[in-house]
């Protein structure tokens, strides 16, 4: 595989003195790209990037201070991969094995939470953008568990609920926003992208109000741009059965209500790379 360069952008912003916060990767792992058009550029440009986490240094924070990586114990639940001339993040989980358990439930993760640029709050416009890729995934027949595989979510702090997720449902990808049972495909059907890249972008205005939004687009192996998939207008992002006023976000695989017994598929990886968030307001 190679990939070709694509522009990033970088900010350097502080943390407990002077963070240089890493740049968004040039590359998109493992897939072809076609260079931005100028025009794209100048539209990106004009966003602040606040957080680039690109592990092109290999490590499991990617040099950002703060970083939470997985807090699940197995050597293999978390790791930094090659992947094309680069590096990204892999996630692996094992159901039944507790060296791949998070808090008791089946899940590895890496989360923005000690990051303050990774930290959101009321008021807040921001645009969170990812790379996925469903390492081998076994994909759904009919007959098999129907459980999902949240692989990328906007958490509120203080063991509320997540504000929305992105995660594999049959064979489709989905979002959801529990709070306001708003649930919605993004992606009709995967199976023709496992082992592809494909990237995400989720906007929102965070609000305690129902002023805010979620616009979720999507770009697709072949794909030279998004493609807004999704978009809900005049929601409350920041619900009152949420009683907090900030969150984060994080990124690898959390299988909720999964087990063998179940019948879901023993093993999953998914692995991530060049994770953005963005400042848009005024943009």
């Amino acid at each position: 595989m190679h990939r070709k360069t694509m522009v990033r952008a970088s900010t350097a912003l502080a943390l407990a003195g002077t963070l240089c916060v890493v740049c968004l990767n040039t590359a998109e792992a493992g897939q072809d790209r076609p260079n931005r058009s100028a025009a794209q550029q100048s539209r990106s440009s004009a966003h602040s990037t606040l957080l680039g986490i690109d592990y092109r240094d290999g490590s499991l924070d990617s040099g950002i201070p703060g970083l939470t990586t997985t807090h699940a114990t197995a050597q293999d639940a978390s790791s930094v991969v090659m992947s094309g001339d680069d590096y990204a993040i892999t996630h692996r989980v094992t159901l039944g094995d507790p060296g791949y358990e998070s808090d008791g439930a089946p899940r590895s993760e890496s989360a923005t939470n000690n990051v303050p640029q990774g930290v959101f709050q009321v008021g807040e416009v921001r645009r969170y953008e990812f790379s996925v890729l469903l390492k081998d995934w076994k994909t759904y027949e009919p007959g098999d568990s129907e459980s999902g595989d949240i692989i990328f979510r906007g958490k509120h702090t203080g063991g509320n609920r997540p504000s929305f997720y992105l995660m594999t449902k049959r064979n489709s990808i989905a979002f959801r926003s529990p709070t306001l049972e708003l649930q919605a495909d993004v992606v009709d059907d995967f199976r023709p992208y496992v082992n592809q890249w494909m990237t995400f972008r989720v906007d929102v205005r965070w609000t305690d109000d129902k002023t805010g939004y979620y616009r979720i687009s999507s770009r697709m192996p072949g794909e030279s741009d998004f493609a807004l998939r999704k978009t809900y207008e005049n929601v409350q992002t920041f619900h009152p059965k949420n009683p907090t006023n900030l969150g984060y976000i994080k990124w690898g695989l959390y299988r909720p209500g999964q087990s063998i017994e179940n019948g879901d598929v023993p093993t999953r990886v998914v692995q991530h790379d060049n994770i953005s968030i963005r400042d848009l307001a005024g943009g």
